[in-house]
């Protein structure tokens, strides 16, 4: 029974490594191991109750062979309960990650092949899934990729402008991201009954994109090979020219190609032009103290969402409704004002009350009375990766 299903799911970052268990859609607790000073600590949340701890690791790598024993001490494993699946996001390059698979052998040795294709994406979750399938040797493990919703897309939407041959050899295509996030949105949408044929949605959370969602399937998508390409984000250049950032290379005498993707990942975007911070609302505090880069790197953020909004709505030949969802899209009510101001021309306005108000509900109307639908979706990433390991549990 899907309801009676134990699934840990798995998100690990450079800094943390986060964990949630699940009894069908119920999360039964979360788990979010971090440094506090030289020591590794976890938070555990479940329900309304919350502690740390303090462990004695001395390393993020040493979390996944001790999560078995701490979900035991903690009463949310042992005896009947028992995991029925782990599952990890994969974010990489290529036709083989562009689908949900079982970790065997085959996928470990397209792991390893991903992992030069996407250094700064893959190595982690692959040592993460590595540690794990040690500890739960008999639990089967899932990697749910983050690019499946956008294979619904024309092969125009996903060609670059190179020898064709060479990339279906290399599996060099815009393969997008964000998948599960604009996933779990256009479901929700259906089964409440308000996805019109054209949609946008917009995800703008630390790592952003824009997805032209079309009769409920993706059309088009900002990122593309990596999650570096499209709008400008937190730490990420967006769309840049290649020669403009083997320029930077040069000038910045960077050693190896690695080293400039994580440049570019990491030292741009929000904190670079600013100076300051990758953090938006620092951002916004920069820019309402009359600060001149902070002004311009906010500028520049919305300019970036704008242009490729606009993409992606001429990529249908139209909009019938816009979303907003994930981190800043959900919350920040300065940026949906900013973003929409330009777009009237598209029938496209807030209601100022609307969008400054409470969200309490899944889904809130934030248009006026005018304008084609504005929404703000609550994006629900963990039960789109359920629902998908279901599919591949019940086979």
């Amino acid at each position: 029974m899907e309801s009676e299903r134990l699934i840990l799911i798995t998100n690990p970052g450079s800094s943390s490594r986060k964990y949630a268990l699940y009894k069908g859609m119920n999360e039964l607790c979360s788990l979010h191991f971090e440094f506090e000073g030289k020591k590794i600590v976890y938070t555990l949340k479940s329900g309304d109750q919350k502690k740390k701890v303090v462990t004695d690791f001395k390393a993020l790598s040493e979390v996944a062979g001790n999560l078995e024993e701490i979900l035991i001490e903690e009463e949310f494993l042992g005896g009947v309960s028992k995991l029925s699946a782990i599952l990890a996001r994969v974010v990489a390059p290529g036709v083989y990650f562009a689908n949900d698979h079982i970790v065997d052998k085959e996928c470990f040795k397209e792991l390893e092949i991903a992992r030069t294709r996407a250094p700064l994406h893959v190595p982690v979750v692959m040592d993460e899934i590595i540690e794990l399938k040690k500890r739960f040797d008999s639990v089967p493990v899932i990697e749910i990729s983050d690019s499946n919703f956008h294979n619904s897309r024309p092969e125009l939407a996903k060609a670059y402008c190179i020898d064709q041959k060479l990339a279906e050899k290399f599996d060099i295509k815009k393969w997008g991201f964000h998948g599960l996030s604009v996933g779990s949105v256009v479901r929700y949408m259906k089964q409440s009954e308000i996805l019109p044929e054209k949609v946008v949605v917009c995800h703008i959370g630390s790592g952003a994109s824009i997805t032209a969602v079309y009769k409920g399937k993706s059309h088009d998508t900002t990122m593309g090979y990596t999650p570096l390409e499209g709008v400008m984000m937190a730490t990420r250049t967006g769309s840049m020219d290649v020669a403009a950032a083997m320029a930077m290379k040069r000038a910045l005498k960077i050693e190896d190609d690695v080293e400039l993707e994580r440049y570019l990942n990491k030292q741009c975007g929000l904190l670079g032009v600013s100076g300051v911070s990758d953090d938006l609302r620092t951002v916004i505090q920069l820019r309402d103290e009359g600060d001149k880069m902070g002004s311009f790197a906010y500028s520049l953020y919305i300019y970036r969402l704008q242009a490729c909004i606009s993409q992606m709505i001429a990529s249908m030949g139209g909009v019938d409704a816009l979303v907003f969802t994930a981190t800043i899209g959900e919350r920040s009510d300065d940026v949906r004002r900013q973003v929409i101001q330009k777009m009237k021309y598209l029938g496209l306005e807030l209601d100022a009350e609307k969008n400054t108000g409470e969200m309490p509900e899944r889904h809130t109307l934030i248009s006026s009375e005018e304008s084609k639908p504005i929404y703000v979706v609550r994006t629900d990433e963990t039960s789109e990766m359920i629902e998908r390991a279901n599919l591949i549990l019940a086979d």
